[in-house]
């Protein structure tokens, strides 16, 4: 009889999806994220609960700094830079957000990475369907 443990199926697919994702689609995975935890951190901002708050809008940020922490300069470094920098807004953005209660600072973030999402899935699905002349190494 065999003793090895056997693994959660759903764990098991969950990590053959991460295993196996291409870098353009984990980068929409990550601004999914984001998004989710700016929802709820605008929820639990409106409800009060500032411990919950702050804990997503901490999420939120590490998110961004695992982003800005993935950039290359040396693929395009105006893009990297403009990236950077909009990232840092962003970081700058939540902490007010958090530290003022400030629902505007919070909702101006979520919409920044809304655009930001739809602007890389875009790109994600033309590099994957080979229709983008030169944008080859956005998924590498």
């Amino acid at each position: 009889m065999n003793d090895m443990p056997v693994k959660d199926p759903w764990l098991q697919y969950q990590e053959n999806q991460l295993n196996t994702v291409t870098p353009g689609r984990l980068l929409v995975m990550a601004f999914d994220a984001a998004i989710k935890f700016a929802h709820t951190a605008a929820e639990k901002m409106k409800a009060g609960k500032l411990d919950e708050q702050s804990a997503n809008i901490a999420k939120v940020q590490s998110i961004l700094l695992e982003l800005i922490s993935s950039l290359d300069v040396n693929q395009d470094k105006q893009l990297a830079g403009n990236l950077y920098g909009l990232y840092g807004y962003m970081f700058d953005r939540l902490t007010r957000a958090n530290i003022r209660d400030d629902l505007a600072a919070l909702e101006e973030v979520t919409g920044m990475l809304t655009e930001m999402r739809a602007t890389w899935a875009e790109a994600e699905h033309l590099v994957r369907t080979g229709q983008a002349a030169g944008t080859e190494r956005l998924a590498a």
